[in-house]
């Protein structure tokens, strides 16, 4: 029997399930302002407040949540409730953290669709589109900060920038080389990887429940197939129904195979995958436009939950202009709904299949060395993904360059749209000289597109 298996009716008794559910549906609703926003309120709760859990373990639960595909904020949440009350609490804790989210952009999807040509919805719109590119850039310095502390580091993030930019490679293929540089690095240069610092020790008070009593479960065969095969059943079978039920080239086929691929290649976060995602849904598939793909992110920015989100925006607008037999606003919920299942379900499935093999994976040197080069390469992504939005954002035409193995598009300069430069600009100069929370500067710059579009002046 394992060592764990007595403690699990004391966990029980001192963090109530009830109780936690409570916390994390409150928690869920506090997740505004991507990744590192999310991870900074569970840790005041969780850690800092009510004290269910260490600050060692916490930044363990983390590491291990970033070497997985998917949003790590809500990998993090599904894995800490997994340590308090075992699957049930992994799967309460990482349903509640993306539910408000799911229904406030199911809304606001409805309203784009309904009233988005209008004058006043479409200059609020124009206003939101701006800000992102500012916000981007701000995330490519967050992580840029923290993942480049070294040339070799530094080379990895040009490459994939330029990869992506210029030569159109895919965005997977981008990020296997990249794990493979860093494994490389690590195993015959490891002096090219420096090594972060150990984490802080927890300062505070014990938690409520040990680290060393926290659930556990031996990582068996036969519990890893048991889970795995209930995961692969549970992601598959609705998109086998739709396939089955609408056909093979539906909208809604085409989106459940797309997205639950997407779901694992989504190393890095949102904004890593999202330029992959827009060159798909846009140019492949013409689910949206290049420009609604930028008013999608900036309404992801505005709700709880995961930038991720996102991908139920493009879902929606993709399945009302191709509903096929289906009543138009019938075929948008449910291809929103089935892009956010194929979405999350794989991040369930990665936390609880992988959990138990968790200590294992901590001291593994080369994995984490190619963990730093796929993080290293996500500043270059996230790079590109602003220079995207930026060229439809700011400018109302472009020019594709195709010559030999150059693949990118430019902006036409006498195209450039001044109201969404200004607006741009100003968003900077909120988010990094007066430090304004990104709710707050979308708010602002929502007002300043409502008060231009009103005005007469060229939003759209």
């Amino acid at each position: 029997m394992d060592a764990d298996t007595p403690a699990r009716p004391h966990e029980q008794t001192v963090v109530p399930f009830r109780t936690a559910v409570r916390a994390w549906f409150l928690i869920s609703l506090q997740t505004f302002g991507g990744p590192a926003g999310q991870i900074a309120v569970m840790q005041r709760t969780l850690v800092d407040e009510h004290r269910w859990i260490g600050q060692r373990r916490f930044l363990h639960a983390m590491n291990y949540c970033m070497l997985l595909p998917g949003p790590e904020a809500q990998q993090l949440a599904t894995y800490v409730g997994w340590l308090l009350h075992g699957t049930r609490g992994g799967l309460v804790a990482g349903g509640l953290f993306v539910l408000p989210g799911v229904v406030a952009l199911l809304v606001l999807s409805a309203v784009y669709v309904a009233f988005g040509t209008t004058t006043a919805v479409l200059a609020v719109f124009a206003g939101l589109a701006p800000a992102v590119l500012a916000i981007v850039a701000q995330a490519v310095q967050r992580v840029a900060k923290r993942a480049l502390n070294s040339r070799a580091l530094v080379a990895i993030a040009v490459a994939a920038f330029l990869a992506l930019a210029l030569f159109g490679v895919p965005f997977p293929v981008v990020v296997a080389l990249a794990g493979v540089a860093g494994w490389a690095l690590g195993r015959w240069r490891p002096a090219a990887l420096p090594q972060k610092a150990a984490a802080a020790g927890d300062d505070g008070p014990p938690p409520v429940i040990s680290d060393d009593v926290l659930h556990a479960e031996p990582p068996t065969a036969r519990r890893t197939l048991r889970v795995l095969l209930v995961g692969l059943l549970v992601w598959g079978v609705p998109v086998a129904a739709v396939a089955l039920l609408t056909g093979a080239d539906s909208v809604f086929t085409q989106q459940g195979l797309f997205f639950s691929g997407a779901a694992v290649v989504t190393f890095g976060g949102a904004y890593a995958v999202l330029a992959y995602v827009a060159q798909q849904a846009v140019q492949v598939y013409g689910w949206l436009q290049p420009r609604e793909m930028v008013r999608g992110l900036a309404l992801a920015e505005t709700t709880p939950g995961p930038l991720i989100m996102v991908v139920q925006f493009v879902a929606f607008l993709g399945a009302y202009r191709d509903p096929g037999a289906l009543d138009p606003w019938s075929a948008a919920v449910l291809a929103s709904l089935l892009v956010t299942w194929v979405t999350f379900v794989p991040s369930f499935l990665f936390v609880l299949l992988g959990a138990p093999y968790m200590e294992r994976l901590r001291g593994n040197r080369l994995l984490s060395s190619a963990l730093t080069g796929i993080t290293a390469a996500v500043v270059g992504v996230i790079a590109n993904l602003g220079v995207y939005f930026a060229v439809h954002t700011l400018f109302s035409g472009t020019l594709d360059v195709d010559r030999g193995p150059l693949h990118l598009e430019l902006p036409d300069p006498t195209t450039l749209r001044p109201v969404p430069l200004a607006i741009a600009l100003i968003a900077a100069v909120l988010l990094f000289r007066l430090r304004w929370s990104v709710l707050r500067t979308l708010g602002v710059c929502a007002l300043l597109g409502l008060v231009a579009g009103l005005a007469g002046l060229p939003v759209g």
